[in-house]
């Protein structure tokens, strides 16, 4: 049996880039780019991802949704790593640890929807404790995040890294509008019934996120608490290779969330600290914005896929 064919659309961006720094030394696989001049073509494109077995698609929305289109083999198997079907019927969302049976959905799935950066904590912290009824699903959620500059895509990356970069912003908050992309697969993922406040920020750092959830213990049933919380996340992912969750002792000496902690990794690190006295507890993610928030997140995708080819 002949390796498959997996054909990268868009490996020049910053997610596409990783991908292929993850892929191209594996032997169980034949890794399929264009050449830069066939990029733009769109019967040379339709030819390449009607030709390969898994296609990753690293473009923008509406380029992804063309290339989908393009589709006529019934072979073809996708992982998509923009926004443009994660909330969408028929696709499945491919956050393998989300919950019970996600690997096994996505490993037998023709078309998987990779998540974003920012769901990736959001969700991970969330899902868990809204199944088990630990959260209601009317609690007003807000969300807090600091990606690296490397989350703006290319032109983050060029703003930060060219000559000039010294009058590139240290930190900024953006997303004022309240209405940033994201938010709609947060909720429909997370299972919240009312759409959660988030405020992202970009810091003068590469890649790597810190995504925290602050809760009110007396928003929560009496007998919900710190350790209540940690015990359900804890239990979550406790078969989990990729996510893992700081035991009490650990999460109550920490003084400071580093977000290029878990950097090259398809790691996260979740958290529950806690305020006893004034009832605060605040949810914490850790990890790589280019590894678990996209690229990792990717390949490990494609790895569940090339179980059932």
């Amino acid at each position: 049996m002949s390796a498959p064919i997996v054909f990268i659309d868009g490996d020049q961006g910053t997610t596409g880039l990783q991908i292929h720094e993850r892929l191209r030394n594996r032997t169980d696989i034949k890794l399929f780019t264009l050449a830069a001049a066939e990029r733009k073509d769109a019967r040379r494109r339709a030819e390449a991802i009607n030709a390969c077995d898994i296609a990753i698609l690293c473009l923008p929305d509406a380029a992804a949704r063309e290339a989908v289109d393009a589709i006529v083999n019934p072979a073809v198997r996708v992982i998509d790593a923009s926004s443009a079907h994660r909330t969408q019927p028929g696709w499945t969302y491919g956050f393998p640890e989300m919950t019970p049976g996600q690997a096994e959905r996505i490993a037998s799935a023709r078309r998987v929807t990779n998540p974003g950066c920012y769901p990736t904590g959001a969700i991970g912290l969330l899902r868990p404790l809204l199944q088990a009824g630990l959260i209601p699903s009317n609690y007003p959620i807000g969300i807090h995040a600091v990606s690296g500059y490397s989350g703006r895509g290319r032109a983050g990356v060029e703003e930060h890294e060219r000559q000039d970069a010294l009058n590139a912003p240290s930190f900024q908050v953006y997303g004022l509008e309240l209405a940033h992309k994201h938010v709609p697969e947060i909720q429909t993922h997370a299972g919240l019934a009312k759409r959660p406040i988030f405020v992202p920020a970009y810091g003068a750092f590469r890649q790597g996120i810190v995504l925290t959830v602050p809760l009110q213990l007396r928003l929560l049933a009496p007998d919900v608490d710190g350790a209540t919380l940690h015990a359900c996340l804890a239990l979550h992912y406790a078969d989990a290779l990729h996510v893992r969750v700081l035991p009490p002792h650990e999460a109550s000496v920490l003084t400071h969330l580093d977000p290029q902690a878990l950097n090259g990794t398809n790691d996260m690190r979740l958290s529950v600290l806690l305020n006893e006295e004034h009832g605060h507890v605040l949810l914490a993610a850790v990890f790589d914005n280019l590894g678990k928030g996209a690229s990792g997140a990717a390949v490990q995708n494609l790895n569940l896929m090339l179980t059932r080819q």
